[in-house]
């Protein structure tokens, strides 16, 4: 019976008594971990936004570095010579202008109302000078008689019938001479004479 009442006794007093010698809490003073938790807390929730900022810039400067380290083959520099540069009006009063990168040649810079985008000339087999960015799926094609930009990620064209001086040429000698239409009959060859001796 002692023996409880001391393991009572004991199991009260303790908690008790090691609670007396932690130093008590000044409340103007508050504790320096809980100050520093508080400060981390603060800025983790500040940093947050800036963190998405600076990684969306990151990404941005590293396509950039890339696109600019990719070194271009003679055949795409032969392509990116034949671009046709400045503003180009396009249909529905749209403008899209179309820069050469000084520092990255072979390069260029085009851009319709906010939209920006970094392109480089690709190979085709149509023979059509193609400019791509893969990274915002704009593609960029110009024909004899008129330039188009599209986005293949969204599936539909930015600006259609973009025309320099010269595509506006070709475009209006098409719509006076139309070339002959693929579905139209074929021309009838004459059949060749035979003019051997018999």
């Amino acid at each position: 019976m002692i023996n409880r009442l001391l393991a009572t006794l004991l199991l009260t007093v303790l908690p008790v008594t090691l609670m007396a010698q932690t130093p008590a809490k000044v409340p103007d003073q508050p504790d320096t971990k809980t100050k520093v938790k508080v400060k981390a807390k603060v800025k983790t929730k500040t940093l947050t936004k800036s963190r998405i900022e600076i990684k969306s810039t990151a990404v941005q400067m590293a396509s950039g570095i890339q696109a600019a380290e990719a070194a271009l083959t003679l055949a795409e520099l032969a392509i990116a010579e034949r671009v046709y540069q400045g503003r180009l009006p396009c249909e529905l009063g749209a403008f899209v202008t179309l820069t050469a990168d000084a520092s990255a040649p072979g390069y260029f810079d085009l851009q319709i109302n906010k939209l920006k985008y970094r392109m480089f000339p690709v190979i085709s087999s149509t023979g059509a000078i193609r400019l791509e960015d893969p990274h915002a799926g704009a593609v960029w094609l110009q024909l004899a008689n008129k330039s188009m930009l599209m986005n293949q990620k969204l599936g539909k064209r930015l600006a259609d019938d973009c025309m320099n001086p010269e595509q506006a040429i070709v475009a209006e000698a098409m719509i006076n001479n139309p070339p002959p239409s693929l579905l139209d009959a074929p021309l009838a060859i004459a059949a060749p004479v035979d003019t051997a001796i018999k």
